[in-house]
C-alpha cells in the first residue's frame, strides 16, 4: 500500500481558502458554489469574456466545464486558460458530454491540448477524449472505469495532466518519470448520481486541492485528496438520507464536517506500470 499525504493536502487547502474561478454550466453553478464553500474554498462564477482573464490572475485556480456552454463562455475559457498558464495557476478541464455533438467536442479537444493540470470526467468522457470511445449518453457514462484506465494513462502522457475517472470506484492516473501511477478509491453512495452537480462540482474541488501543488507527485496527491474528500463525504451523507433530496443536504454537511484525520482514512489501492514516453 502506497501512502498518500491526504492529510497535508486537506490541511493546506483549508488553510489557504483558495478562490476558484468556475467557468461551468448553468445547471450546477449554485451547487458547485455551495460545495466549494463547504470544503473551505471560495467560489467565483465569473465567465464573461471581457474580464475572465483578468479575474483568473486574481483567482487561485480555474475550472473549465462546457456543460451548457455559450459563445461567451467559450471565449472566456480561451482567455482564462491562457492567463492561468501564463501565471502557472492550476486549472481543471471537465470534458462534459464530449462526443455528443461535434462543436462541443472540438472545443473540448482544443482545451485539452492547452495544458490542463488535471482532467476529470466519467469513463465514457475520458475514453472519448483519449480517442478510443464515442462518449456516453449525454452526461451519463456507458463505460466501466477499469476498462478505460489504459486510455486515461495515454491521455495523461499526451497532455501532462493528472487524469481522474469518476465512477462507483474512481481511478486517478498520473504519468510521472516514465511510469504510470494509478490510484483507485472506493466510497460514495448510489444516491450521488441522482444529485445534479456532484460530478461537475468535483472538478471545482479538484482545482481547489491543486492550488499550491507544484510537483507532479504533489499534484497526484492533491487530485486523490479531492476525490477522497468526495468519496468519504458521499458515504457518510447516506446516513439518515431518505432519498436524493435529503442526501444532497447531508452531502454538503458531510463535506463541511470532514476533517483531515477522516480523509486520511480513505481506502486507496495504488498500482504502477511502465508507460510509454510521450
Amino acid at each position: 500500500m502506497v501512502d498518500f499525504d491526504l492529510r497535508s493536502a486537506h490541511e493546506h487547502m483549508r488553510a489557504s481558502n483558495p478562490l476558484i474561478q468556475c467557468i461551468t454550466n448553468t445547471v450546477v453553478q449554485q451547487f458547485s458554489a455551495n460545495v466549494l464553500l463547504a470544503i473551505g474554498a471560495a467560489p467565483a462564477m465569473l465567465d464573461h469574456e471581457a474580464d475572465a482573464a483578468q479575474f483568473t490572475r486574481i483567482a487561485s485556480g480555474l475550472l473549465v466545464n462546457f456543460g451548457t456552454a455559450t459563445n461567451q463562455q467559450f471565449l472566456a475559457a480561451d482567455a482564462a486558460i491562457d492567463a492561468a498558464n501564463e501565471d502557472s495557476k492550476p486549472w481543471v478541464l471537465d470534458p462534459v458530454s464530449i462526443g455528443a455533438v461535434d462543436f462541443r467536442t472540438t472545443r473540448i479537444r482544443r482545451a485539452a491540448a492547452s495544458g490542463p493540470t488535471a482532467i476529470r470526467g466519467n469513463a465514457s468522457e475520458i475514453a472519448a477524449l483519449a480517442g478510443v470511445g464515442l462518449g456516453g449518453r449525454g452526461v451519463d457514462s456507458t463505460d466501466e472505469v477499469d476498462a478505460v484506465i489504459p486510455a486515461a494513462a495515454e491521455l495523461a502522457r499526451s497532455t501532462g495532466a493528472i487524469v481522474a475517472v469518476s465512477g462507483p470506484r474512481d481511478a486517478i492516473v498520473a504519468h510521472i518519470d516514465g511510469v504510470d501511477h494509478v490510484a483507485r478509491l472506493d466510497g460514495g453512495h448510489s444516491y450521488m448520481p441522482l444529485v445534479i452537480g456532484t460530478g461537475c462540482s468535483l472538478g471545482a474541488v479538484t482545482a481547489a486541492y491543486l492550488v499550491g501543488a507544484t510537483t507532479a507527485s504533489a499534484r497526484f496527491d492533491a487530485v486523490i485528496a479531492a476525490h477522497a474528500h468526495f468519496k468519504v463525504a458521499g458515504e457518510r451523507a447516506a446516513t439518515g438520507a431518505k432519498g436524493p433530496g435529503s442526501y444532497s443536504v447531508n452531502f454538503l454537511d458531510a463535506l463541511y464536517t470532514l476533517d483531515a484525520k477522516q480523509l486520511a482514512g480513505a481506502q486507496i489501492e495504488a498500482d504502477t506500470f511502465e508507460g510509454s514516453q510521450s
